[in-house]
């Protein structure tokens, strides 16, 4: 029966989870013409989407209305509707604890809800950055353990990794192929229905276990590259040598290979989290992943070299790193996005402030910190004007947003330490890369 509603468009959609990844689920379910119903803890998330209003940059206000307009939808926090959904997806947070070791609590407080209301025939699915053995060993038990039913049974689960890169203008949920793994042909069959509805193309594979590492390669993939630039640049620097030169050099050979770039540090989501995922995984069965873990220590010591960087910066024109004025641009992981998960500008100011240093940014997508599990006393702060610039005694770009006019951001600065190669083609002694 829930196989003909999901091909009629009938089954009703739950979306737990609506930020980066659930919100443009939503989007598209609804497109589809399927009832979609969004559930949220954020009662700030469902007011502003209850009234037409878009908290994500790339997600315009005109879609959301379209949404409560012209489409069968619905948010709201009351997680007893579980009841009447019959596909419901899992898009909640997995970040790491102080250890770096995976922090299921957002998967697990989920889970226990769901139970409370779940009914035979629903189709779960998990959608949310793990380790392998998430789905099997704490989604399925969880819910069994709540409501007495029998996962692959009595209910269907799957596992699919999301797949979302905030703002890019080539590809959007709807045309990224979707990998699906479920340990039941029955569970494959509906998963498979499900985002074949809403997906040009749906990639099946073996297991949920398989679906899980998959998303794990992917970002560990380009982890580990990303930490390998990050350290030549470094050894590079020693050798008066340009990185960014000997990319765009490496660039020019059509096979074998493929540029990745340094800068800061990582973050987002997924690439800063992903390889500690595995490695602690990894260890539960008694092996080592010594390169995965070391391209991990590797990124994640990006912000004190450009700390370092900042100090040197400063004692080049005899200045103290103690009482000075830092201005930090872009306070989003990446350019162009309001999205400032993992956002190494974070660790960046509180390095310059422990220093002793006054240290304010500038984002012209964020332009207040916002409620966050991290870097709580920074909540509140907001970005600065960026004609102020010429008050601070150094800038720092750490974000190249192309709203930013870098030539202007070097001509108004005292000095200019560029981690991003923003300033690529601008002649001036201000400028120090890092």
């Amino acid at each position: 029966m829930l196989l003909e509603k999901i091909k009629e468009k009938k089954s009703a959609i739950g979306i737990i989870g609506l930020g980066y990844v659930g919100l443009p689920l939503v989007l598209e379910f609804a497109k589809a013409g399927f009832p979609v119903t969004g559930l949220d803890i954020d009662k700030k998330k469902i007011n502003q989407l209850l009234l037409g209003k878009s908290y994500i940059r790339h997600i315009s206000e005109e879609s959301i209305r379209t949404l409560n307009n012209e489409y069968s939808f619905n948010a709201s926090t009351d997680f007893s509707l579980i009841s009447s959904l019959d596909c419901i997806l899992i898009c909640v947070p997995t970040p790491l604890t102080p250890d770096r070791e995976p922090d299921m609590s957002y998967i697990i407080s989920t889970t226990k809800e769901i139970a409370k209301y779940i009914k035979k025939g629903q189709l779960i699915i998990l959608e949310s950055t793990t380790y392998p053995g998430t789905t099997n060993e704490i989604l399925g038990p969880e819910l069994e353990s709540g409501c007495g039913l029998k996962a692959n049974q009595d209910f269907y689960l799957a596992y699919s990794p999301e797949r979302e890169d905030p703002n890019n203008k080539e590809f959007s949920t709807a045309t990224i192929p979707k990998v699906i793994g479920a340990d039941s042909e029955e569970s494959m069959e509906l998963v498979n229905a499900l985002y074949s509805a809403i997906i040009i193309k749906t990639v099946p594979v073996s297991s949920t276990k398989a679906a899980e590492a998959t998303k794990l390669m992917e970002n560990i993939f380009r982890a580990v590259n990303i930490a390998l630039v990050n350290e030549l640049k470094i050894v590079f620097e020693k050798m008066g040598i340009d990185i960014w030169e000997v990319i765009e050099a490496s660039s020019t050979k059509p096979f074998g290979y493929m540029p990745f770039y340094p800068g800061p540090g990582l973050g987002g989501h997924c690439i800063p989290i992903d390889p500690f995922y595995l490695a602690w995984k990894a260890k539960q069965h008694g092996v080592s992943s010594r390169f995965i873990e070391l391209a991990g220590e590797v990124n994640v010591s990006m912000p004190e070299y450009v700390a370092n960087k900042v100090k040197y910066a400063l004692s080049k024109s005899c200045e103290k790193i103690h009482g000075c004025r830092i201005l930090l641009l872009g306070l989003a992981y990446k350019k162009n996005v309001d999205d400032d998960r993992e956002s190494v500008t974070f660790k960046i100011m509180e390095l310059l402030t422990d220093s002793g240093a006054v240290v304010d940014y500038n984002d012209p997508y964020i332009p207040a910190i916002r409620p966050r599990r991290e870097y709580k006393h920074f909540i509140g702060k907001n970005s600065v004007p960026i004609e102020s610039i010429h008050l601070y005694d150094i800038t720092v770009i750490l974000t190249d947003h192309l709203a930013y006019n870098y030539e202007a951001i070097v001509r108004q600065s005292k000095i200019v330490v560029d981690t991003r190669n923003a300033c690529s083609g601008i002649n001036s002694s201000k400028i120090i890369k890092a």
